[in-house]
């Protein structure tokens, strides 16, 4: 990429950063691209927070992200059986197998994150879903939006990260 080209990507990027700050549709299309097809939730005056409507609504994104990341599982599960080849070249087989590897440890993680999407639809049914574990503040649609896995409210979580760095976990 020429310097001329980069500079162009850099400002268009840090433009389109400071509109997404700025416009709440920019955010809307955001969170929509990141919900899986499923459109964000549009709150209306005066609702009242994890009524039905939006309980629908996050448990359709959270199934619609549970089958998208079980589909993700099960064509790597299918590549790692059909892909194995024996090469001569021992540096060929060691990027097979460091490949293998990598797909092995994200597909580890998306594991993890569908056991954890699991639990959001257990708290959902019990309706336990949205309302933080430590001391019981709304969550925040938008921060379900973004990641509707949270169990902490934005607070809960910052104190959370603060302890885990002084602890040395970080």
């Amino acid at each position: 990429m020429t310097v001329k080209k980069a500079a162009t990507t850099a400002s268009k990027a840090k433009a389109e950063i400071k509109s997404t700050k700025t416009d709440k549709k920019s955010s809307v299309k955001a969170l929509s691209d990141a919900g899986f097809g499923v459109q964000p939730y549009l709150l209306q005056d005066s609702e009242e927070y994890m009524n039905a409507s939006q309980n629908e609504h996050f448990k359709g994104l959270l199934n619609a992200w549970r089958a998208t990341l079980a589909t993700k599982i099960d064509t790597a599960v299918l590549h790692l059986k059909d892909e194995p080849k024996h090469f001569a070249d021992l540096n060929d087989r060691a990027t097979q197998e460091e490949e293998f590897n990598l797909e092995l440890r994200a597909r580890d993680r998306e594991a993890d994150l569908v056991v954890k999407i699991d639990e959001a639809l257990k708290r959902l049914n019990d309706g336990d879903y949205g309302y933080c574990e430590e001391c019981g503040v709304e969550i925040g649609l938008r921060r379900l939006e973004a990641r509707p896995t949270a169990t902490l409210c934005i607070d809960c979580k910052t104190l959370a990260e603060m302890r885990e760095r002084q602890a040395g976990g970080i």
